[in-house]
């Protein structure tokens, strides 16, 4: 295990000629803050709890990256890169597998992919078993292929998924995923015939969320159950209008945003100090506005 005394961070720069002295800080960093007398919030996480952090901090790099804020991608980055650290930290504290694990697989997934780069005899020793493969002045297009057939042929070794549902991959975003799953299970049958179907479904969902609300103080677990086929059963509905779940929502996520705006703008008086009927009032004007010429 890295060590535990002594570790103070220090700004690294970006011309640093040893970038693994950096890492190895980072990993010395991430165990202190899980060991005994670190940081107790850092402790008690798990791998459940930090899961959303890491979808989270995915999204902000795309974001920066989008935005061209190449400062906002170095801290992203590292945010992104914090999440590895912690999950692999936990996976040491269980014996499970440890940052070295992790950092060699990835080594040899580099190399096993890239005869091309490294050599057919390197590639091999690192896993490669694909045959006959163009190595020599090959373009992108041709190495993008030689990758796809060694990875098909990594995969062949792994027992096949169970079940017709077994080939949607679970790392999708869960409203990718739904709608996959949804369109899987339409191709054996498995669906609502029409839209009214899906309708009558969303309210029975929404009637069975409806129901346990009077719990939720005990009941959270079945409220999020219940939640969650509301949402599944929205995703479908969506397939059947032929919309992107995900996109309608970012639409939806971008006309929230510059509505709340005009909000803001349109009084002096900060919104948290105003009446629930005064911030409606509010809202009601700035859909209003988004209707004029």
């Amino acid at each position: 295990m890295p060590p535990t005394e002594n570790v103070e961070p220090h700004p690294v720069s970006a011309t640093t000629a040893n970038p693994g002295a950096s890492f190895a800080e980072a990993v010395a960093i991430m165990h202190r803050l899980r060991a005994p007398g670190g940081c107790p919030w850092d402790r008690e996480q798990t791998f459940d709890s930090i899961r959303k952090y890491t979808l989270e901090e995915t999204y902000e790099v795309f974001d920066a990256i989008e935005r061209r804020d190449w400062a906002a991608l170095k801290d992203e980055l590292g945010d992104l890169l914090l999440q590895v650290l912690f999950y692999a930290e936990m996976a040491a504290e269980t014996r499970s597998f440890t940052i070295d694990d992790v950092i060699a697989g990835l080594n040899r997934k580099l190399i096993r992919r890239h005869p091309h780069v490294f050599g057919e005899a390197a590639a091999a020793q690192a896993g490669n078993t694909a045959i006959g493969l163009e190595t020599n002045g090959i373009d992108a297009p041709q190495v993008l292929r030689n990758w796809e057939e060694i990875k098909k042929l990594e995969q062949s070794s792994k027992p096949a998924p169970e079940g017709r549902l077994g080939t949607v991959s679970r790392s999708l975003p869960a409203l990718s995923e739904a709608a996959k799953l949804g369109s899987k299970a339409a191709k054996a049958g498995f669906d609502w015939p029409d839209v009214s179907g899906l309708m009558d479904k969303l309210r029975e969902e929404t009637a069975e969320l409806e129901a346990e609300l009077p719990h939720a103080a005990s009941s959270h677990k079945a409220i999020s159950e219940e939640l969650g086929d509301l949402l599944f059963t929205a995703v479908n509905l969506a397939r059947h209008l032929k919309v992107d779940p995900e996109l309608a929502l970012r639409d939806t996520n971008a006309k929230f945003r510059r509505r709340f705006q005009v909000m803001e703008q349109a009084t002096p008086t900060p919104l948290e100090q105003l009446t629930p009927g005064e911030l409606e009032s509010l809202w009601a004007q700035a859909k209003a506005s988004e209707r004029l010429p």
